[in-house]
């Protein structure tokens, strides 16, 4: 009896053995009929279970695979192949959160998991979590190499020792010059540190010597798209979705958001179509769904996609905060009820508290309860603050470095010497001042492209300043006295060229960027034929508007009335000085006479930019087109002249703005 016992133990511990060689050596349905065999037998056996609800993955049956896996982990809670394997079910049935819950409680089971790791990086990245991303990616370099110099340069990235670890990494890479997990580390270090030209060369070096290295091709693709080679990110991301289509809804998640970027908006709708079809709803694809909606005047699709959104995800304060960005929406009792009621819980992350914050401030607005709306801006303004770490003194000195550079001796011994294309109209100021409605207003002529914020300028800011690391002196602007005639040309037609993509047929196109007003001078340099216009506002309304407006990413001056009030006196400073070194070369357009006498403006403006008079720049609210910003809504009706005094029904609130705009406002005296 025990000698026959002995025998079917070790015929059984065979047939598991290989159905698992089977499954490892890629044979899904060979193992699959050697396990269901076992499991005639020995219904209980767990390995065998394992192996089927892989090879059920492998056949494409990934939401049967998640049954399957979720009913053996349950009777296994320990078993960390199952809960990996239960990760990539869920990822390839588009359940993100999910799958990297799965993942992750798989890798506290068992710590030297790479591909668990691997797949979790991945999915981070492609939720543009770049933080939880970049360390899921070092644990999986840790868990996949048993190298002691990249682990310790691996470690020291980990603890925030950028330059001892690029240090190690270039020095295990001299020994080692075809590794490639070092060679992607070095990359994510440059984009750590904002080196992305330098990360994008190393990442293609690291796809020459392993094609297959899809997470370094992933990396790649968000380089290119942070470096605005959008039409390159797009053919990557392509080839993700044709060599791995079991990830088809990551990898067309992230088609959809690069195609955003690009300004196809009748892309990205059919690629979140397809997906809200085709996969359970997921809340962060119907945020991203109704975004797009918004962009391109869908706005009562937009408003039932975010309703969904929060349908799905009741405590999502960027769905709350997005219904409040359209600023013609207004919010029903029960869904005010709603935000007080998640905003009170102690789960609430904080996110999604100052999002609700933001959004509470606006509903409470629009009702004209104003001391209560004001307490929630400010909440969310202190919890913005804290996160931002603004720095006013040090955007005072950049301000004054502008001014002590850029001198007319400078722009006269550099007349004419840059890239003579007319083509581009800058709008620059301060957000929430007016620019959205004079893109509008300049992209209804016929003549003339609306596009978006463009961040060409600043990344060529950045690549002259020289910085290899945060905590090095940038040589920009002191650098612009020392470029040549043929590098200021060339820096013109850089710029011309990286734009193209955003740019229809027409002769002329709008960069809204706002920050762009503290380099004027560069502009000046390298396209002197450029248009600049100033889109200005009374300081008390375009900081208060800057106050209760929550943003998707920069413009950290905004959060805090000192902050914001401070930053307003530099840019006004910075515009006095171009006022001065370059007499006539910036139109300065106030929105309070725009929306005194719009006719003359709008005749002033065209003038300006050298464009005959067409009456659709009158009739702006009729044009259709995509426009990314909040004044989104807005800029769809005809002018709109609310905003005007906004800031009045706050007043009392509002000492700390003035006393830090200080002389500004004796340019405004008051009614």
């Amino acid at each position: 009896m025990n000698a026959k016992t002995d025998q079917n133990t070790g015929d059984l511990k065979m047939a598991v053995s290989n159905a698992m060689r089977l499954l490892s050596e890629g044979q899904s349905e060979l193992a699959r009929e050697q396990a269901e065999e076992i499991l005639h037998q020995f219904p209980d056996e767990v390995n065998s279970q394992f192996v089927v609800a892989v090879a059920t993955r492998d056949r494409g049956n990934s939401e049967e695979a998640v049954e399957e896996l979720q009913t053996l982990i349950r009777r296994v809670p320990d078993f960390a192949l199952a809960h990996q394997e239960l990760g990539f079910a869920l990822a390839e049935s588009g359940q993100t959160a999910e799958a990297i819950d799965s993942l992750r409680q798989a890798v506290s089971i068992e710590f030297k998991m790479p591909a668990a790791w691997k797949l979790m990086g991945e999915l981070y990245l492609i939720d543009e979590d770049e933080e939880s991303a970049s360390e899921a990616i070092n644990q999986y370099v840790l868990a996949s190499s048993d190298s002691p110099g990249l682990h310790a340069a691996v470690k020291l990235f980990k603890a925030g020792k950028i330059g001892k670890a690029e240090r190690l990494c270039r020095k295990f890479l001299f020994e080692n010059p075809s590794n490639v997990n070092a060679i992607r580390l070095l990359a994510d270090i440059g984009v750590k540190v904002g080196v992305l030209d330098d990360a994008e060369n190393l990442l293609e070096r690291c796809l020459e010597l392993a094609p297959d290295f899809h997470l370094a091709r992933l990396n790649y693709t968000t380089v290119l798209s942070k470096r605005e080679k959008l039409k390159k990110a797009l053919e990557q991301a392509d080839y993700l979705l044709e060599v791995q289509p079991q990830r088809k809804f990551n990898f067309l998640l992230l088609r959809a958001s690069i195609l955003v970027k690009m300004g196809d908006y009748d892309g990205a709708l059919t690629c979140y179509e397809y997906l809200l079809s085709n996969y359970p709803p997921r809340a962060m694809v119907t945020l991203s769904y109704a975004h797009a909606l918004k962009t391109v005047g869908q706005q009562e699709n937009a408003i039932r996609a975010y309703r969904r959104t929060i349908d799905l995800k009741p405590s999502f304060g960027d769905a709350y905060w997005s219904l409040a960005n359209l600023k013609t929406f207004r919010f029903e009792d029960d869904e005010i009820d709603a935000m007080r009621a998640e905003i009170d819980k102690d789960t609430v992350t904080q996110e999604d508290h100052f999002h609700l914050c933001f959004a509470l401030g606006k509903a409470l607005e629009d009702r004209k309860q104003f001391d209560e709306s004001f307490s929630y801006y400010q909440l969310g303004n202190d919890i913005k603050e804290k996160l931002e770490k603004y720095n006013r003194d040090k955007n005072k000195s950049a301000a004054q470095r502008v001014s002590e550079v850029c001198t007319e001796e400078l722009f006269s011994s550099k007349a004419n010497l840059g890239n003579q294309a007319p083509d581009p109209i800058f709008i620059v100021g301060l957000p929430r001042s007016g620019s959205t409605l004079l893109e509008q207003i300049l992209a209804s002529h016929s003549q003339v492209d609306g596009t978006k914020e463009l961040v060409e300028i600043l990344s060529i800011v950045r690549r002259l300043s020289g910085k290899k690391k945060k905590t090095d002196v940038s040589r920009y602007p002191e650098l612009l006295a020392e470029l040549s005639a043929s590098q200021l040309k060339d820096l013109g037609q850089e710029y011309i060229d990286r734009t193209r993509l955003q740019r229809g047929d027409c002769a002329f196109f709008i960069d809204k960027m706002p920050n762009n007003f503290l380099h004027v001078g560069l502009i000046h340099l390298i396209l002197p034929n450029a248009k600049i216009i100033d889109a200005r506002r009374h300081p008390m309304a375009a900081c208060f508007s800057g106050f209760t407006q929550l943003f998707a990413s920069g413009q950290r001056f905004t959060y805090g009335l000192t902050n914001i009030g401070s930053y307003y006196r530099d840019y006004v400073g910075v515009m006095d000085h171009w006022g001065l070194v370059l007499p006539g070369r910036v139109l300065l357009v106030q929105y309070e006479d725009v929306v005194a006498d719009t006719e003359i403006q709008v005749r002033r403006i065209l003038d300006y930019c050298d464009l005959p008079f067409e009456e659709a720049c009158l009739q702006f609210h009729q044009t259709e087109r995509a426009v990314r910003t909040a004044s989104s809504e807005q800029v769809r009706q005809p002018i709109y002249t609310g905003a005007l005094e906004h800031w009045r029904n706050y007043e009392k609130h509002l000492d700390e703005l003035k006393n830090a705009l200080g002389p500004v406002l004796d340019r405004y005296p008051p009614d």
